[in-house]
């Protein structure tokens, strides 16, 4: 707590000063007392009260002094609140691998459920937006506060081919530069030039904006992941990674709501085959995210790397991550609040006075 006034602290004083001739007048009523004749005459003319129902409006009067005293200094509370501009990036893959089973259902419900609850356990005034990549990303709810947009949108996830992390992360910067206006967007960076020289991550300070990718596979699709972590490092945007799955993906198997309503053809392979796209010409299966990129796409971005083999593992991955992304110093007065208090123990004393005074 500071204090706008502190010199107005001194009427502090003020308090121990009456507290000291309360105490004085006690003394002398005691001394005056013994000068009648008869002390239990005086008492029964007086009414019959506990000793702290003597002392109580004193002591409510003097608290008053206090607040009040407190409230002429004008106080400050200062406490940590989120950036208004903050946004938290979900990109998520819908790649077919995402489809594989040995996460129960599949490790698209699985995602779909973990993330949900990440949303709902974000802080309401942090926008959030979701980003969805298979080969290639799209911007699926831009930054919002709307939770149910975006569960919404979670929940209607449907599979795609290919893996294009890279174009994820350019596509997550983007988001972020629509709320934060000194983020500038990457746009389609590799038709723009050669990217810019990756320097130290937060070289220059972080934006108070974050992306958190979640993939189980290897990029296999425009840029290369490594190749837009400069774009993020520029402009101070932090990429945690996620790698999700096991080394075993066994069958695939998503749901007709996940296939976006359409039957399996032959334009997507065969289930519990080769792979979703797999075969000669293909891009294959690995079944398993590649975790050295992410780590480095991590590290070098300021973010860190995270890795589930199942739902559990999932959950606390996202519960990890950082939920107030970046905070200021927000000062609140508390002068009206002192004030307040106060003014009612002020009033209490006084009804105290009357209600227990010796003069009826």
């Amino acid at each position: 707590m500071s204090f706008a006034w502190p010199l107005a602290l001194l009427s502090l004083l003020v308090a121990p000063a009456l507290l000291g001739v309360y105490w004085w007048l006690l003394r002398r009523r005691r001394k005056q007392a013994v000068r009648y004749s008869s002390v239990a005459l005086l008492r029964s003319v007086l009414p019959r009260r506990h000793r702290w129902q003597r002392h109580l409006p004193v002591a409510l009067l003097l608290a008053s002094l206090v607040a009040l005293a407190f409230a002429v200094g004008r106080p400050h509370l200062e406490r940590s609140v989120p950036y208004a501009r903050t946004s938290v990036i979900l990109a998520m893959d819908v790649s077919g691998s995402m489809c594989a089973t040995d996460v129960q259902p599949n490790r698209l419900a699985v995602a779909q459920d973990a993330a949900r609850e990440f949303v709902d356990d974000q802080p309401k005034d942090v926008r959030m937006a979701l980003v969805v990549f298979s080969g290639f990303a799209e911007l699926g709810v831009p930054p919002t506060t709307d939770r149910k947009a975006l569960v919404d949108a979670i929940e209607s996830l449907t599979i795609g081919r290919g893996t294009a992390i890279g174009a994820a992360m350019l596509k997550g910067i983007d988001a972020i530069a629509e709320g934060n206006p000194n983020v500038p967007p990457a746009g389609d960076a590799p038709e723009d030039g050669p990217p810019p020289a990756a320097g130290a991550p937060g070289a220059s300070g972080y934006a108070p904006d974050i992306v958190v990718l979640l993939t189980d596979g290897a990029s296999n699709r425009g840029i290369e992941p490594l190749d837009a972590v400069p774009y993020a490092v520029e402009r101070g945007i932090r990429v945690f990674t996620i790698g999700f799955g096991t080394e075993n993906p066994g069958a695939r198997s998503c749901t007709r709501a996940q296939l976006g309503g359409r039957a399996f053809d032959n334009r997507f392979g065969r289930f519990g085959g080769r792979g979703f796209g797999g075969g000669r010409g293909g891009f294959g299966f690995r079944g398993r995210a590649d975790l050295p990129t992410l780590q480095a796409v991590a590290k070098q971005t300021g973010g860190t790397f995270h890795n589930a083999e199942d739902a559990d593992q999932l959950r606390e991955v996202f519960a990890d991550l950082p939920k107030d992304v970046a905070t200021q110093k927000q000062r609140t007065e508390m002068t009206w609040v002192l004030a307040a208090i106060g003014a009612l123990l002020a009033a209490a004393a006084i009804a105290a006075s009357m209600r227990w005074s010796p003069y009826p």
